[in-house]
């Protein structure tokens, strides 16, 4: 079966399937729909689900497709990814609004597909000896902590640190990894596809930004966990915001124009100092027009670098061209609409529902035209015949 031929095919898919309906079934209840009881209360469910549904499968579908690459061993298939498939989707049932599950078992089931992940591809790391191929499992590893702080307090396991701040490290450790990796593949894509143009060209270099720009972002995942919310947070996140975009302008951003399939890549990567940059406002000023600066993180930076991401990954590993049909590009354009109208729906003042409900049917349209996309190729064999 072409779903479990490899292993970013359901997870993918899955990701696709879970944000809208994590956005999409919230913003009934701001419109006033009345949703049914489950584990977990509307709001907490909607922001469990993006972070621990849509956000942990595009993890584990990146892991899935980046490990066999760095270690060179055969892609993961077959009964192994169809069990954590299982289990994955399972717990996504499981935490339902309606959903009859006790959120003590629901919230076990929710916690347990990332370290099942992490065990299956450990031998591989273990076997290519690449201490370095360690980071992104590691950080994935400290995501999935944040999940546990989240739940443990739902379910009252124990005195956990508490929802807001597994939550916020959640977040923090999603966008430490946008940065890492977009900071790899962005700068890669882009020289590459420039080198095949009259006018090649080169990240300028820049001693010392690349590391300090992760350094930074790294440092207010750290005072987000020891000292949210204050003027310390928001100083280090001015100054992360300053050396990311002092990172990213040395990228060629502008030439890419022409191909959707990497503008998208350098958009989204924009949009993570403008998000620490409004966080800064937020925490240094108290502006209330700043105050969503999370969704401007999470809807806006960390999701449009997963869409990007998947979207790219999703052509080439199934044989297909590397060019984004027009409605992935519709899509791209919902998707930084979306963002920003949530991002900063305060400034609508008394019509911010209106605004919020415009930015979730950004959202979910914008999924609808990915699945109709990109599910069929993650569904169906290869276009170019071979194996995966």
């Amino acid at each position: 079966m072409a779903l479990f031929a490899h292993g970013f095919r359901p997870f993918f898919l899955m990701a696709g399937l879970v944000a809208p309906a994590a956005i999409g079934v919230w913003v009934l209840t701001l419109a006033g729909f009345a949703l049914p009881e489950g584990p977990l209360p509307p709001v907490r469910w909607h922001a469990h689900e993006a972070l621990g549904g849509f956000v942990a499968a595009a993890m584990i579908g990146f892991l899935m497709t980046a490990i066999p690459n760095w270690t060179g061993r055969r892609g993961y298939s077959g009964a192994p990814l169809v069990a954590l498939a299982t289990l994955f989707l399972a717990a996504r049932f499981a935490m339902l609004p309606g959903s009859p599950v006790p959120i003590e078992i629901a919230a076990l089931l929710a916690l347990t597909p990332l370290p099942a992940t992490l065990l299956l591809v450990l031998p591989a790391l273990l076997k290519a000896k690449a201490p370095r191929l360690f980071g992104p499992p590691a950080l994935v590893l400290v995501f999935w902590s944040g999940q546990v702080m989240m739940l443990a307090e739902e379910a009252d396991w124990w005195a956990s640190p508490g929802w807001a701040v597994g939550q916020l490290l959640m977040a923090d450790m999603a966008l430490l990894l946008v940065v890492l990796i977009g900071g790899r593949i962005v700068p890669s894509f882009t020289l590459n596809a420039l080198r095949k143009t009259p006018r090649p060209a080169e990240a300028k270099p820049l001693p010392g930004v690349d590391r300090a720009a992760i350094l930074a972002v790294a440092a207010v995942a750290v005072v987000d966990l020891a000292a949210p919310g204050g003027v310390l947070a928001g100083l280090v996140a001015a100054i992360a915001a300053a050396l990311v975009a002092l990172r990213l302008s040395r990228w060629h951003g502008l030439r890419t124009l022409r191909w959707p399939i990497l503008w998208i890549l350098h958009l989204a990567y924009a949009l993570i100092p403008l998000a620490l940059a409004v966080k800064a406002v937020s925490h240094l000023t108290g502006a209330p027009w700043a105050s969503a600066w999370l969704h401007l993180q999470m809807a806006g930076a960390v999701s449009l670098m997963i869409v990007a991401v998947m979207t790219r990954a999703t052509l080439g590993h199934t044989g297909n061209v590397l060019v984004a049909a027009p409605a992935a590009v519709a899509a791209y354009v919902l998707l930084v609409t979306a963002a920003l109208l949530r991002g900063f729906s305060h400034l609508a003042g008394a019509d911010a529902l209106v605004v919020l409900i415009a930015a979730a049917l950004c959202w979910v349209t914008a999924f609808l035209l990915i699945l109709l996309v990109y599910a069929p190729m993650l569904l169906g064999p290869r276009a170019d015949g071979k194996p995966g």
